[in-house]
């Protein structure tokens, strides 16, 4: 069974800010499959639900702590359902991303987000799968944790909210065929 985790950091001062896409993009999962998360077992410290997509159960998780401190909550989520890091896709912003571009992939490095840094560290692999949404770099000489952390024009949150529907068909399509999943997951949106 996999285990679908959204990066987010869940204080509402961060509610829709461009840092939180990929619990977004778990929260559309769970309305198609008419399910709610719920408070995950005590020693996991996450949000959780079991979920079909398609025929293929699944777990879909957002951590209940900070992102950059995610690690040790999704190697805990794995631990306690004894699943493996190949089972676990991890959903997160990228600033190194295009603007409404999506990228599906397993391993490299955690290339610069604190998030993925700390899920490596904890797991001691960077054998996931990840799906990243792309926000583009920042403008001028903005520093990125301001941007990251920023909230969206209403231009972009209207293309946001179409990249993060396009995500959970990734999503969706990864369940029953990772490649095709990445060939979706390669492109802009039309």
């Amino acid at each position: 069974m996999p285990v679908i985790v959204g990066l987010h950091n869940p204080e509402p001062a961060y509610s829709g800010t461009r840092h939180n896409v990929g619990a977004e993009v778990i929260a559309v999962l769970g309305q198609r499959s008419e399910t709610r998360l719920r408070r995950g077992p005590r020693r996991v410290r996450c949000q959780v639900a079991r979920v079909r997509i398609g025929t293929k159960p699944a777990l879909v998780a957002v951590p209940s702590v900070s992102m950059n401190v995610s690690g040790p909550t999704v190697r805990a989520l794995l631990s306690y359902y004894k699943l493996a890091p190949e089972d676990l896709l991890v959903i997160h912003d990228d600033i190194d991303l295009p603007f409404g571009r999506l990228r599906l992939r397993s391993g490299h490095g955690h290339g610069g987000h604190n998030g993925v840094r700390s899920i490596v560290g904890s797991l001691g692999t960077a054998d996931f799968w990840r799906l990243k949404l792309g926000l583009g770099r920042p403008p001028r000489r903005m520093d990125p944790a301001d941007y990251v952390l920023g909230r969206f024009s209403a231009e972009e949150r209207e293309e946001m909210d179409h990249l993060v529907a396009d995500a959970a068909d990734v999503v969706e399509r990864f369940m029953t065929d990772p490649e095709r999943a990445m060939e979706l997951a390669g492109g802009r949106r039309p």
